[in-house]
């Protein structure tokens, strides 16, 4: 991940890392950036910007970074993406991203009135208007939404706010702040996060082939594949990293900003055995040396790998104490989608895969047939 900035125009009541007096990363970065990766590996890199806004460092920033980083790396495949809140779209911007056909994920919290409650004044009006010019040029635009303790009450809403827009969802857990001095005003419980999940799944299959929730997908491909493929659930240690507006490395973009956790900077060339050596690489591995232990009677811990070690070890100020807190969350909903699974399969052939010698009977969308279509994808 590319972090041009953590500064950032919103005033989201929940946010934990923007800062204002940030600098914008200058371009010559971006060129070290190359140079780094040019001998650091050949392996496929998905560059996706990110924040703070990325878009404060502006049209000129996107149109020489994009270039310099498409034809820096010759023998290895690159990607892009970039994670708004799309206030400073245009459509100058709009033509440079279409241009690398780079999608976008932004920010929206479900209707104005709730949205605008937890993000600030006029987010979503400014959203929307961004929205339209990204979608005006051809650019896909998925959300996410981020679930508070005030906004789960609300989840219906939220989902027919989805539903109706034809928006993509993509949720996150509002985390307990770690600049505020009420901390969990916004945090959202992990006991109430894992009934969410429930709820989530449920409208994943009344809604079948109308809306798709991406965490659902995720969490399904993840008990059929027997692996985590996205961050919280992954391995992630050696093959993401993010690079501040200075050029110094950190395991993951939430770490940004942090110095504890800098691991080297693009402008000395690090190797990967370099990076995981630094004091933060060597924290990142004690945790994954954790999870193995206090983790090994979990029935998931092949695809769930103890969560994000953000969320373990950043409140504790380093401190390995325990896995993700948000356990309680994913053992509830990765129990439910296993025994919906096991259950279908006791039952009934699944839908559209009559049994042997079995009429084929019309069946509501289960587990099973979510896991067909997201694997199908």
């Amino acid at each position: 991940m590319i972090i041009p900035t953590l500064g950032c125009p919103s005033q989201c009541k929940y946010c934990w890392s923007s800062e204002e007096t940030s600098p914008i990363m200058a371009i010559e970065t971006i060129t070290e950036i190359v140079s780094w990766l040019n001998n650091f590996s050949e392996e496929r890199v998905t560059f996706t910007f990110h924040g703070g806004e990325p878009l404060l460092a502006g049209p000129n920033f996107y149109r020489e970074a994009l270039a310099i980083l498409s034809a820096g790396l010759p023998n290895t495949r690159t990607e892009f993406a970039i994670q708004t809140n799309l206030w400073l779209m245009t459509p100058e911007l709009a033509e440079i991203f279409a241009a690398y056909n780079v999608p976008i994920g932004s920010s929206i919290d479900g209707p104005q009135e709730l949205n605008d409650l937890q993000r600030g004044d006029g987010y979503f009006q400014k959203n929307m208007r961004g929205y339209e010019i990204a979608r005006s040029h051809g650019l896909v635009v998925r959300y996410i939404c981020t679930f508070t303790n005030h906004s789960y009450q609300k989840r219906d809403e939220i989902v027919q706010f989805f539903l109706k827009n034809g928006f993509v969802l993509k949720l996150h857990p509002a985390l307990p702040s770690l600049r505020g001095e009420n901390p969990k005003e916004w945090a959202l419980d992990p006991l109430d996060y894992g009934d969410l999940l429930i709820y989530l799944l449920d409208q994943s299959l009344l809604y079948f082939n109308e809306i798709e929730i991406m965490n659902i997908n995720d969490l399904v491909r993840g008990v059929f594949t027997r692996r985590g493929t996205v961050c919280t659930f992954a391995d992630c240690m050696g093959s993401t990293f993010a690079i501040g507006p200075d050029g110094s490395i950190y395991p993951c973009y939430r770490f940004v900003g942090m110095e504890q956790y800098v691991m080297g900077t693009v402008y000395d060339r690090p190797t990967r055995e370099m990076l995981l050596q630094s004091p933060a690489g060597k924290l990142m591995a004690a945790y994954r040396d954790f999870v193995d232990i206090a983790c090994s009677n979990c029935p998931h811990i092949r695809y769930c790998r103890g969560g994000c070690p953000y969320n373990a070890i950043a409140p504790t100020d380093g401190e390995i104490k325990g896995v993700d807190p948000h356990c309680i969350a994913y053992k509830k909903i990765f129990d439910e989608i296993t025994d919906r699974l096991n259950t279908e399969m006791l039952q009934s052939p699944p839908m559209g895969m009559p049994g042997f010698g079995m009429p084929s009977q019309p069946q509501k969308p289960g587990v099973m047939a979510l896991m067909h279509k997201v694997v199908m994808q």
